[in-house]
């Protein structure tokens, strides 16, 4: 086994043991570098490191966590053949990462201290360690540590929010699992109402799905002619538009909406100039679909123009001028040779522009007005839980 790996795993062992004998817990509501709690952790339970938690308050549960560190730390002290030594990594700080989710979850532990986090950190880096030794990863421990904890910090902070939220969706008003409960919410009229076909308002799904084609229609029509003026015209300015293509993806996601407010609302600047030279009352016309649209081509444009390059560009030029020596004019040629060859490229575009608007906030809820989309919906309905 390469030393590597084995200084790898035992300084991530010492760090886990360090996190769970030395530092506390549970959180500290003045933080881990406020002064005072060191010279608590005797008196109060709620300050002190895992390991004192479990020998002089009761908490037993505690020595889990650290027992499996411990075994680890042998583990990687005895060594052994490669395939061996990972296995028993696995065998002993695997169930430790478990046993402490459980033990969390049993007892409706709060907020994870700095001691929590390390200890489990380190166990995840044990166990990953194990698993580069068993020949994973090409037996590189930081990529497969790297791996490991991206997944679980995408688990714990994306799929587990969405996996409760989905679940609340099941429960009845007594916490009960209800299937009608959910049924009810699932086809809610506010989600499917079709009373825009009667000159009212459709519901926050329609107007979803009515938004996200629109602007997945846009952002690759757009998108496709930025790239065909960057690669097949004499435009001077390339450089300077692949900058500014990318400038709406580096802004936060309501900078455009507020942009297009100051121009186009009530008091922008557009409005007022019309006002001023032709009469033209102020109007709310950004709020609401037309806003929204406009926001998210802008914003969304770029990301089909970043997609669509590179496929423009692997169109060969050689058919495009064969064809026009065929006597094809342009149009002909665009349209029966490039369009057909760009169609795998437009179909993932118009997809991420699909995608990307329904995933969309921070237009819908600056320029939204009454036209609600899901995101801006669930928003309201858990502030609106949270206030009731």
């Amino acid at each position: 086994m390469r030393n590597e790996l084995r200084s790898w795993a035992l300084t991530w062992s010492l760090v886990g043991v360090a996190g769970w004998a030395l530092l506390p817990w549970y959180a500290i509501a003045d933080g881990i570098f406020s002064p005072g709690w060191p010279a608590r952790i005797l008196a109060d339970r709620d300050l002190a490191p895992a390991a004192l938690q479990a020998i002089l308050f009761g908490r037993a549960w505690l020595m889990g966590p650290g027992l499996a560190l411990l075994a680890g730390l042998v583990v990687v002290l005895r060594g052994g053949p490669r395939a061996l030594f990972g296995g028993r990594l696995m065998m002993f700080t695997g169930p430790g990462v478990l046993f402490s989710v459980a033990q969390g979850f049993a007892i409706g532990q709060p907020a994870v201290g700095a001691g929590a986090a390390l200890t489990v950190a380190g166990l995840l880096l044990l166990f990953s360690t194990g698993l580069a030794a068993r020949g994973f990863f090409r037996g590189d421990a930081f990529v497969a540590g790297a791996v490991v904890l991206v997944t679980v910090l995408v688990g714990l902070f994306t799929f587990y929010p969405i996996a409760r939220i989905l679940t609340s969706a099941a429960l009845a008003a007594d916490g009960a699992p209800s299937a009608r409960a959910f049924a009810e919410r699932l086809f809610a009229a506010k989600i499917w109402r079709l009373d825009c076909l009667r000159g009212g308002g459709c519901g926050v799904g329609w107007n979803t799905l009515a938004l996200a084609l629109l602007t997945a229609v846009s952002t690759t029509a757009l998108g496709l002619a930025f790239a065909l003026v960057v690669t097949r015209t004499g435009f001077k300015a390339k450089r300077f538009l692949r900058i500014l293509t990318v400038l709406p993806i580096i802004t936060p996601p309501f900078v455009i909406g507020l942009g297009l407010i100051l121009l186009f609302g009530r008091s922008g600047l557009i409005n007022q100039g019309l006002e001023w030279s032709l009469g033209v009352p102020p109007s709310r016309w950004i709020y609401g679909l037309p806003g929204v649209w406009l926001a998210q081509t802008f914003a969304f444009t770029p990301v089909a123009f970043l997609v669509l390059i590179g496929v423009v560009e692997g169109v060969s030029p050689s058919l495009e001028e064969a064809s026009q020596t065929l006597r094809a004019g342009r149009w002909q040629t665009f349209s029966l040779i490039s369009l057909p060859l760009m169609r795998p490229g437009l179909a993932n575009a118009f997809l991420v522009g699909f995608i990307e608007s329904i995933a969309d906030f921070g237009n819908p809820i600056v320029l939204g007005g009454n036209f609600g989309v899901l995101s801006t919906e669930i928003f309201f309905s858990i502030v609106g839980a949270q206030l009731d």
